[in-house]
């Protein structure tokens, strides 16, 4: 069982958690905060971005995996992760305390959701065929 196009969106992906991981090392040493964000609204928004990345590309990455796995179209399994990719560099961006409506929190968090909509349906499609 190969997955070799879940593989690279998973680096990728494992790449931004990188990135939003050392956010949150950089400002909890600039203000010496160790635990949660202690009413800092700056390191509380990034916490929250990435935690929230942290609660959704999982499922969205073994979804992505099983449908490989289990023959869905590559054509299918690139949308999912060019879109998931997408849409996990853009929902940061609108990730803030004092808006929560933000354009790129909506856009990212909804392109998030289709792509965990479609490997899911894959999944369904592939058992419900055979």
């Amino acid at each position: 069982m190969q997955m070799q196009i879940t593989a690279v969106y998973a680096a990728v992906l494992a790449l931004i958690l990188i990135v939003l991981s050392v956010m949150v090392i950089a400002m909890r040493a600039q203000t010496k905060i160790a635990l949660y964000h202690g009413d800092n609204l700056q390191l509380a928004e990034r916490i929250r971005k990435h935690g929230n990345f942290t609660e959704y590309v999982p499922m969205a990455l073994i979804l992505m995996g099983l449908a490989e796995a289990g023959g869905a179209s590559p054509v299918l399994i690139h949308g999912a992760g060019v879109i998931l990719v997408a849409s996990r560099l853009i929902h940061p961006l609108g990730i803030r305390h004092d808006k929560a409506d933000a354009m790129p929190r909506v856009v990212g968090g909804t392109g998030t959701l289709i792509a965990i909509l479609l490997s899911a349906c894959a999944i369904l499609w592939q058992h419900l065929a055979n």
